[in-house]
């Protein structure tokens, strides 16, 4: 079996809590704005359940690329209209903030000293929809330790595109069989592996996508299998020593 040198992390909801830190930072903007009838949570599920349907027309050619900011922005006045609220009647300036808050999205407890321990062994780099510009600024928010960052933009393709992580393969110089995709996600890790990636399951609690059929619980038996990033690193700590000797 080929050496493992690269690890490649899903981010939202694998590496980030996006649906604990949107919830928040979406009740401060009702708090705000007068709107407190809202339910934060229900928001943002219903913000990123409007993802997949919104990207899908990049995905099949209709639509030329265009970052995550913009099609979260798109989703974002969507789902103020369907809330019977007016995405025209508030500042622009605070849409634009609580449409960044994307940048801003909180670690799990584990990721930052999972990914620290991982790096010490190998490359941790995201592989993400999200632009660079929104990854770097998560990580600085986070203190998320990658290596390198590259976002969608750099491949201009959405995953589960193939694109997608056979481009992210290339520019750390690595064959697909060297590499591997964490996420908590099944659909992620089945186009993954469909790239010849190897792969490792993460289990995260409340971290479905809304704009999936998703399932919290591993649906395949993939590669690897972890509670936690910390966990994760002690499981691969023989596949660290064989790429290393």
């Amino acid at each position: 079996m080929a050496k493992l040198e690269v690890l490649f992390f899903d981010v939202l909801g694998t590496v980030v809590d996006w649906r604990g830190s949107m919830a928040a930072e979406a009740a401060s903007f009702f708090e705000r704005h007068d709107a407190r009838h809202i339910d934060a949570h229900a928001f943002a599920d219903a913000w990123v359940a409007r993802y997949d349907p919104a990207v899908e027309a990049i995905r099949s050619g209709r639509r030329s690329f265009v970052s995550l900011d913009v099609i979260n922005m798109e989703n974002l006045e969507g789902c103020l209209e369907a809330s019977g609220l007016t995405p025209s009647a508030f500042p622009p300036a605070e849409l634009e903030n609580l449409n960044r808050a994307w940048h801003r999205l909180r670690p799990w407890p584990d990721s930052v000293k999972g990914l620290s321990r991982l790096k010490e062994r190998f490359i941790v780099a995201p592989l993400s929809d999200g632009s660079t510009r929104l990854l770097v600024n998560m990580a600085r928010h986070a203190a998320l330790p990658w290596d390198t960052i590259f976002g969608a933009d750099v491949s201009c393709a959405y995953k589960p595109m193939p694109r997608a992580y056979l481009r992210a393969c290339e520019l750390l110089n690595v064959t697909p069989d060297r590499a591997m995709l964490i996420a908590a996600h099944d659909y992620d890790l089945d186009a993954a592996r469909r790239c010849g990636l190897r792969t490792a399951y993460v289990h995260r609690e409340n971290a479905a996508d809304p704009s999936k059929d998703g399932n919290p619980k591993a649906l395949q038996a993939w590669d690897y299998d972890a509670n936690d990033l910390v966990e994760l690193a002690d499981i691969l700590r023989p596949a660290a020593q064989s790429s290393s000797s």
